[in-house]
């Protein structure tokens, strides 16, 4: 049997210092860890600022630019749309109005916003808008008070004549805008509410506000707004006729000096009065007169109760008058009273060489 062999002795082993384990190096102190821990941050300086600002924008830009480009397209998309319901709303009103030349409540709405044109006189237009106002409330005139039924034959004849009287009424309406324009004749809206009051005084609709709003909406659909509109328009007409008639004024002047000069009342009606129903009776009503009473211009009324008994008035203008009244006598609410009528020419005679200068273009046929 052989004998094992020695073990041979193992020689110490030497591990340099730069790979020992952790375990095996000596601990650093405080300061060289802080040291070491500064030594490996990056200098700042504008280098490298600007580089690092580079590559954040850089990082961020592919989350940018999809989102500029989406936002873009959701714009022009919605633009698109837009335009599109915009050209199809006009397309939509234009063959209402134009085409089918709907009256309802939603359409008129429109026209009082959108200023669509129903014609033209000389370089104005005419709003589609002012030919509804005229058109509706004659509509509902008949509608409630008469009821008209327009989807008859005879009915549809009414409407259209309906629609040509509105039509003729807003032309005229622009032709008297012009004459006041030309003749510096104007309107207040002061004037207007004066009269509102004394048709209100004479409870020919109304003597309240509430019964005043209530016969308007009845009879016309009208608000007391709409019923101002109307008057002043009126109003206006009356106005240039009175300043453009010079002959009829100076009719009236004349005889009013010689009732003030001691003429006899009634021999001056008799000669110089229009009102043939009155005139051979010395210009004497042939009934007496109340604050109600009808037939007669509220201006007229007004002044007869202001007067004394033989008392006379000055020149009144009604708008399609000039009148002189006296006052005969008093009995209790009611007065006896004689008058002088100069009737005015017509607003037409003064509208007629501008129909024939510039005539009217309708944009809708009847």
């Amino acid at each position: 049997m052989k004998k094992p062999k020695p073990i041979k002795k193992l020689k110490s082993i030497k591990v340099p210092s730069a790979v020992k384990p952790p375990f095996l190096r000596p601990s650093k102190t405080a300061e060289e860890k802080v040291s070491d821990a500064l030594s490996n941050v990056p200098r700042i300086t504008n280098d490298t600022v600007s580089d690092h600002r580079e590559e954040v924008l850089s990082s961020a830009r592919k989350y940018i630019y999809p989102l500029q480009h989406s936002k873009y397209h959701l714009v022009r998309i919605s633009l698109v749309l837009l335009l599109a319901v915009i050209i199809g709303f006009f397309a939509v009103m234009g063959l209402e109005l134009y085409k089918f030349q709907a009256t309802d409540n939603f359409t008129y709405d429109v026209t009082r916003i959108v200023p669509f044109p129903v014609a033209k006189v000389g370089g104005s237009w005419i709003s589609y808008e002012s030919y509804l106002f005229e058109l509706r409330h004659n509509i509902h005139y008949y509608k409630t008070q008469q009821q008209a039924d327009f989807s008859t034959k005879d009915g549809k004849s009414q409407l259209q004549r309906l629609k040509q009287q509105a039509m003729n009424q807003v032309i005229q309406d622009a032709y008297v805008k012009e004459l006041a324009s030309k003749n510096h004749v104007s309107v207040s809206n002061q004037a207007v509410d004066n009269e509102v009051t004394l048709v209100k005084s004479q409870n020919h609709l109304g003597s309240n506000d509430r019964a005043f709003n209530e016969a308007l909406s009845q009879f016309y659909g009208w608000s007391q707004s709409d019923f101002k509109r109307e008057l002043k328009q009126e109003m206006l007409a009356q106005a240039v006729a009175t300043k453009l008639d010079k002959s009829t004024s100076a009719q009236a002047q004349a005889a009013f000096n010689q009732i003030m000069g001691g003429a006899d009342f009634a021999k001056v009606a008799a000669v110089s009065s229009d009102d043939a129903a009155t005139k051979a009776n010395g210009g004497q009503y042939s009934s007496a007169i109340t604050t109600t009473t009808t037939g007669l211009p509220p201006a007229v009324i007004a002044e007869i109760f202001k007067l004394e008994p033989g008392g006379t008035s000055t020149i009144i203008n009604t708008g399609y008058t000039l009148e002189i009244v006296k006052v005969l006598s008093v009995n209790g609410n009611s007065r006896t009273a004689a008058h002088i009528q100069f009737t005015l020419t017509p607003i037409t005679n003064y509208t007629k060489p501008l129909q024939t200068s510039q005539p009217a273009h309708l944009y809708i046929s009847f």
